[in-house]
Protein backbone atom coordinates (compact mmCIF):
# COMPACT_ATOMS: atom_id res chain seq x y z
CA UNK A 1 0.00 0.00 0.00
CA UNK A 2 1.79 3.51 -1.30
CA UNK A 3 2.14 6.26 1.59
CA UNK A 4 0.59 9.54 1.15
CA UNK A 5 1.99 12.30 -0.55
CA UNK A 6 2.35 15.07 1.06
CA UNK A 7 2.17 18.32 -0.20
CA UNK A 8 3.17 21.94 1.56
CA UNK A 9 1.57 24.97 -0.41
CA UNK A 10 3.33 27.73 -0.21
CA UNK A 11 3.19 31.66 -1.95
CA UNK A 12 4.95 35.02 -1.29
CA UNK A 13 1.59 37.05 -1.96
CA UNK A 14 0.13 36.86 1.42
CA UNK A 15 -2.14 40.21 2.21
CA UNK A 16 -1.97 40.25 6.14
CA UNK A 17 2.02 39.09 6.16
CA UNK A 18 4.09 39.39 2.74
CA UNK A 19 6.90 37.10 2.41
CA UNK A 20 5.74 34.43 5.09
CA UNK A 21 7.15 31.56 4.09
CA UNK A 22 10.22 32.95 3.95
CA UNK A 23 10.11 34.74 7.26
CA UNK A 24 13.26 33.92 9.47
CA UNK A 25 12.35 32.05 12.57
CA UNK A 26 15.45 31.08 15.19
CA UNK A 27 17.59 31.16 11.59
CA UNK A 28 15.14 29.24 9.34
CA UNK A 29 12.63 30.52 7.12
CA UNK A 30 9.52 29.43 8.17
CA UNK A 31 8.38 26.89 5.19
CA UNK A 32 11.89 24.97 6.36
CA UNK A 33 10.37 24.63 9.62
CA UNK A 34 7.53 22.65 8.03
CA UNK A 35 9.12 20.84 5.69
CA UNK A 36 11.34 19.72 8.87
CA UNK A 37 8.29 18.77 10.40
CA UNK A 38 6.94 16.75 7.88
CA UNK A 39 10.08 15.05 7.33
CA UNK A 40 10.15 13.69 10.92
CA UNK A 41 7.10 12.54 10.79
CA UNK A 42 8.54 9.51 8.44
CA UNK A 43 4.97 9.26 6.62
CA UNK A 44 5.46 9.48 3.25
CA UNK A 45 7.42 11.86 1.27
CA UNK A 46 7.23 15.55 0.73
CA UNK A 47 7.26 17.97 -1.34
CA UNK A 48 6.91 22.29 -1.15
CA UNK A 49 4.10 23.43 -3.89
CA UNK A 50 5.59 26.59 -4.49
CA UNK A 51 4.27 29.58 -6.50
CA UNK A 52 7.38 31.57 -6.64
CA UNK A 53 11.29 30.11 -7.70
CA UNK A 54 12.28 31.84 -4.40
CA UNK A 55 10.02 29.88 -2.00
CA UNK A 56 11.89 26.59 -4.54
CA UNK A 57 15.23 27.70 -3.98
CA UNK A 58 14.98 27.87 0.01
CA UNK A 59 13.62 24.56 -0.29
CA UNK A 60 15.67 22.51 -2.62
CA UNK A 61 18.82 24.50 -0.47
CA UNK A 62 17.89 23.29 2.68
CA UNK A 63 17.85 19.74 1.51
CA UNK A 64 13.89 19.49 0.54
CA UNK A 65 11.98 19.10 -2.72
CA UNK A 66 9.48 21.31 -4.32
CA UNK A 67 8.08 21.96 -7.77
CA UNK A 68 6.88 25.47 -8.92
CA UNK A 69 3.26 26.07 -9.58
CA UNK A 70 0.77 28.31 -11.59
CA UNK A 71 1.26 31.56 -8.87
CA UNK A 72 -2.39 32.71 -10.68
CA UNK A 73 -4.04 29.48 -8.87
CA UNK A 74 -7.04 30.58 -6.94
CA UNK A 75 -6.50 28.52 -3.77
CA UNK A 76 -4.11 26.40 -1.60
CA UNK A 77 -5.84 23.55 -2.55
CA UNK A 78 -5.44 24.02 -6.16
CA UNK A 79 -1.76 24.51 -5.67
CA UNK A 80 -1.72 21.13 -4.23
CA UNK A 81 -3.60 19.59 -6.62
CA UNK A 82 -1.32 21.01 -9.15
CA UNK A 83 1.32 19.92 -7.73
CA UNK A 84 0.31 16.02 -7.78
CA UNK A 85 -0.77 15.99 -10.82
CA UNK A 86 2.66 17.24 -11.90
CA UNK A 87 4.48 14.80 -9.65
CA UNK A 88 2.44 11.82 -9.72
CA UNK A 89 0.29 11.65 -13.53
CA UNK A 90 -0.12 8.10 -13.04
CA UNK A 91 -2.13 8.09 -9.64
CA UNK A 92 0.12 6.36 -7.78
CA UNK A 93 -0.73 8.11 -4.45
CA UNK A 94 -4.49 7.71 -3.02
CA UNK A 95 -4.17 9.85 -0.17
CA UNK A 96 -2.67 13.51 -0.35
CA UNK A 97 -2.02 15.10 2.90
CA UNK A 98 -2.69 19.03 2.62
CA UNK A 99 -0.16 20.57 5.52
CA UNK A 100 -0.43 24.38 5.25
CA UNK A 101 2.62 26.33 5.19
CA UNK A 102 2.30 28.65 8.30
CA UNK A 103 2.18 26.19 10.94
CA UNK A 104 5.82 26.43 12.32
CA UNK A 105 5.40 24.57 15.87
CA UNK A 106 3.38 21.56 13.93
CA UNK A 107 4.30 18.37 15.69
CA UNK A 108 4.84 15.51 13.28
CA UNK A 109 2.56 13.15 15.09
CA UNK A 110 -0.37 15.32 13.75
CA UNK A 111 0.05 13.60 10.24
CA UNK A 112 -0.39 10.34 11.36
CA UNK A 113 -3.66 11.41 12.94
CA UNK A 114 -4.89 13.10 10.13
CA UNK A 115 -4.11 9.84 8.04
CA UNK A 116 -5.57 7.61 11.02
CA UNK A 117 -9.16 9.28 9.47
CA UNK A 118 -8.97 7.75 6.25
CA UNK A 119 -8.28 4.30 7.94
CA UNK A 120 -12.68 4.72 7.70
CA UNK A 121 -14.00 4.57 4.10
CA UNK A 122 -16.79 6.53 5.44
CA UNK A 123 -14.60 9.73 4.76
CA UNK A 124 -13.83 11.89 1.32
CA UNK A 125 -11.61 14.02 3.69
CA UNK A 126 -9.74 14.03 7.34
CA UNK A 127 -9.40 16.89 9.28
CA UNK A 128 -7.93 17.88 12.61
CA UNK A 129 -9.52 19.62 15.70
CA UNK A 130 -8.16 20.64 19.50
CA UNK A 131 -10.13 21.85 22.48
CA UNK A 132 -11.04 25.61 22.31
CA UNK A 133 -9.43 26.68 25.58
CA UNK A 134 -10.44 30.39 26.35
CA UNK A 135 -13.17 32.68 26.03
CA UNK A 136 -10.93 34.93 23.41
CA UNK A 137 -10.54 32.14 21.07
CA UNK A 138 -13.92 31.04 20.94
CA UNK A 139 -15.08 34.43 19.78
CA UNK A 140 -12.22 35.29 17.38
CA UNK A 141 -12.93 35.02 14.06
CA UNK A 142 -9.92 34.21 13.13
CA UNK A 143 -10.13 30.54 15.55
CA UNK A 144 -12.81 28.46 12.80
CA UNK A 145 -14.89 26.77 14.70
CA UNK A 146 -16.26 22.80 14.04
CA UNK A 147 -19.50 21.45 15.22
CA UNK A 148 -18.78 17.41 15.84
CA UNK A 149 -19.07 15.46 18.81
CA UNK A 150 -17.08 12.63 19.49
CA UNK A 151 -19.05 9.58 21.34
CA UNK A 152 -17.35 8.33 24.62
CA UNK A 153 -14.24 6.45 23.77
CA UNK A 154 -14.73 7.57 19.71
CA UNK A 155 -11.34 8.46 18.06
CA UNK A 156 -13.06 10.29 14.81
CA UNK A 157 -16.24 12.42 14.16
CA UNK A 158 -18.28 13.63 11.72
CA UNK A 159 -17.98 17.13 10.81
CA UNK A 160 -21.21 18.66 10.35
CA UNK A 161 -20.78 22.52 9.86
CA UNK A 162 -17.50 25.19 10.00
CA UNK A 163 -17.93 28.87 11.44
CA UNK A 164 -15.70 31.49 12.21
CA UNK A 165 -18.52 31.92 15.43
CA UNK A 166 -18.70 29.71 18.00
CA UNK A 167 -20.69 26.55 17.04
CA UNK A 168 -22.39 24.43 18.59
CA UNK A 169 -24.43 26.31 21.17
CA UNK A 170 -25.26 25.28 24.59
CA UNK A 171 -22.67 23.56 26.99
CA UNK A 172 -20.27 21.01 26.04
CA UNK A 173 -16.77 21.67 24.31
CA UNK A 174 -16.22 23.90 21.51
CA UNK A 175 -13.38 22.61 18.75
CA UNK A 176 -10.52 24.58 17.07
CA UNK A 177 -9.99 23.62 13.47
CA UNK A 178 -6.64 22.85 12.77
CA UNK A 179 -6.00 23.51 8.60
CA UNK A 180 -4.80 20.23 7.84
CA UNK A 181 -6.32 18.06 5.74
CA UNK A 182 -6.23 14.27 4.13
CA UNK A 183 -7.56 14.09 0.85
CA UNK A 184 -8.52 11.00 -1.47
CA UNK A 185 -6.93 11.58 -4.18
CA UNK A 186 -10.68 11.44 -6.43
CA UNK A 187 -11.93 13.85 -3.66
CA UNK A 188 -9.31 16.47 -4.58
CA UNK A 189 -9.89 16.25 -8.25
CA UNK A 190 -13.61 16.78 -7.49
CA UNK A 191 -13.46 19.92 -5.14
CA UNK A 192 -10.99 21.79 -7.60
CA UNK A 193 -13.63 21.04 -10.09
CA UNK A 194 -15.88 22.48 -8.48
CA UNK A 195 -17.36 26.42 -7.90
CA UNK A 196 -17.11 28.31 -5.20
CA UNK A 197 -19.91 27.70 -3.21
CA UNK A 198 -22.86 30.16 -1.16
CA UNK A 199 -21.88 28.59 2.49
CA UNK A 200 -17.46 28.61 1.07
CA UNK A 201 -18.38 32.67 0.38
CA UNK A 202 -20.39 33.63 2.89
CA UNK A 203 -17.86 32.24 6.06
CA UNK A 204 -14.83 32.42 3.54
CA UNK A 205 -13.76 29.14 4.31
CA UNK A 206 -13.10 26.40 1.17
CA UNK A 207 -14.19 23.25 3.06
CA UNK A 208 -17.71 24.66 3.31
CA UNK A 209 -17.62 23.41 -0.41
CA UNK A 210 -17.10 20.28 -0.04
CA UNK A 211 -19.89 19.97 2.85
CA UNK A 212 -22.07 21.48 0.40
CA UNK A 213 -20.97 19.10 -2.06
CA UNK A 214 -21.81 16.39 -0.16
CA UNK A 215 -18.34 15.00 1.04
CA UNK A 216 -17.50 13.54 4.27
CA UNK A 217 -15.68 15.29 6.28
CA UNK A 218 -13.80 13.43 9.71
CA UNK A 219 -12.27 14.98 12.70
CA UNK A 220 -9.55 13.81 14.80
CA UNK A 221 -8.52 15.15 18.08
CA UNK A 222 -4.96 17.06 19.34
CA UNK A 223 -4.19 18.04 22.76
CA UNK A 224 -3.56 21.19 21.57
CA UNK A 225 -3.77 23.41 18.16
CA UNK A 226 -0.16 24.38 16.80
CA UNK A 227 0.25 27.73 16.20
CA UNK A 228 -0.33 29.22 12.93
CA UNK A 229 1.77 32.31 11.98
CA UNK A 230 -1.24 34.75 9.42
CA UNK A 231 0.63 38.44 11.19
CA UNK A 232 3.53 40.18 12.34
CA UNK A 233 2.41 39.64 15.98
CA UNK A 234 1.75 35.99 15.25
CA UNK A 235 5.23 35.99 12.91
CA UNK A 236 6.74 37.76 16.57
CA UNK A 237 5.33 34.95 18.95
CA UNK A 238 6.50 32.16 16.45
CA UNK A 239 9.87 33.72 17.27
CA UNK A 240 9.55 33.85 20.69
CA UNK A 241 8.47 30.18 21.02
CA UNK A 242 11.06 28.82 19.12
CA UNK A 243 13.71 30.13 20.44
CA UNK A 244 14.57 33.53 17.96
Amino acid sequence: MMPPLVVIPARLASTRLPGKPLADIAGLPMIVHVLNAALKAEIGPVVVAAAEPEICDVVTNAGGKAVLTNPDLPSGSDRVWQAVQTLDPQGQYSTIINLQGDLPTLAPDALHTVCGVMDNPAFDIGTLVAPVSTEEEATAPSVVKVACHFAQAAHHAVALYFSRQPIPAGPGPLWHHVGIYAWRRAALARFVQLPPSGLEQRESLEQLRALEDGMRIGCARLAIAPFGVDTPQDLERARRLLGA
